[in-house]
């Protein structure tokens, strides 16, 4: 579609950002709204980070993604913090408001829960205890997703106990980490199993978990989505187990900022995904 002078502008900043899906879905979503704007790829260097955020307003920009390297650095250079992005320590989402400030959100305890909505619409976050693969970034976002979503107790799982014990300090009461010795043991009356690691992905080794002692109600999400299915989702599907992979969550976080920037809440159907998998 053709732009006006008056097109709301978007984009995601990163380094490098070449590999960012995000251009592709968002214009997606402004060619089927029918939307006046544009949302592009911002390569940014460290150095150059804090200098580009406070240009976005006299740009015009309604605001932008913010990818790696940038997400914790974002963090003390926006006007405006929201406080589940405190929570996480991270922000992925800037939003430029009328008087020229700058917000910083993060979306992706959003797109997390409603990834697992959308697939499995009658799955309850507090139905039972919930593993955690990983202690990076992502898992914090997990966390804090499954703790304001009632979760009974969060089970932290990483090769590296002290990294664990620092996320779990930073979060709830209801994270206990175990140790990485015990990650087979730990899944016997897991209601939820979420790896956040890059195991899996293509390229990488195998997630080496068990899946044994997990119930046969269990659900097994991979944050990871190159592949689609990973060998974790392969063997929990080949066990009769409920799976989704994670390529929802990144199609699901990325909402609440098109809303923000362009005035519409999208939708994510199949078309979308069929789409961006392309």
């Amino acid at each position: 579609m053709s732009l006006s002078g008056k097109a709301k502008l978007a984009g995601v900043i990163g380094w490098p950002v070449g590999h960012s899906w995000s251009p592709r879905l968002h214009g997606h979503w402004l060619e089927f709204y029918g939307i006046d704007g544009a949302y592009v790829p911002l390569p940014v260097r460290p150095a150059d980070f804090a200098e580009v955020l406070r240009a976005l307003p006299r740009m015009g920009f309604s605001g932008a993604n913010v990818t790696l390297p940038h997400k914790e650095t974002a963090l003390a250079l926006v006007d405006h913090l929201d406080p589940l992005a405190r929570r996480i320590g991270a922000v992925n989402t800037l939003i430029v408001r009328s008087d020229g400030s700058i917000e910083g959100r993060n979306t992706d305890a959003f797109g997390f829960r409603e990834n697992l909505r959308h697939v499995l619409p009658g799955l309850s976050l507090a139905a039972g205890p919930a593993v955690v693969v990983g202690a990076g970034g992502a898992a914090r976002a997990v966390v804090a997703a499954l703790e304001d979503a009632g979760a009974p107790e969060i089970r932290l799982v990483n090769r590296t106990r002290e990294r664990a014990e620092n996320l779990a300090k930073s979060m709830g009461a209801l994270v206990r980490v175990i140790d990485w010795e015990q990650r087979h043991d730990c899944l016997a009356d897991t209601a939820l199993l979420v790896n956040t690691t890059t195991q899996g992905m293509s390229g990488q080794p195998p997630l080496p978990l068990l899946l044994d002692r997990l119930p046969l109600t269990a659900t097994v999400t991979d944050l990871v989505y190159v592949p689609l299915e990973t060998p974790l989702l392969a063997d929990a599907r080949r066990r009769g187990l409920a799976v989704v992979d994670g390529l929802g969550m990144l199609l699901h976080q990325a909402r609440p900022g098109f809303e923000a920037w362009f005035g519409v809440m999208p939708e994510v159907t199949d078309t979308l995904r069929r789409f961006v998998e392309a």
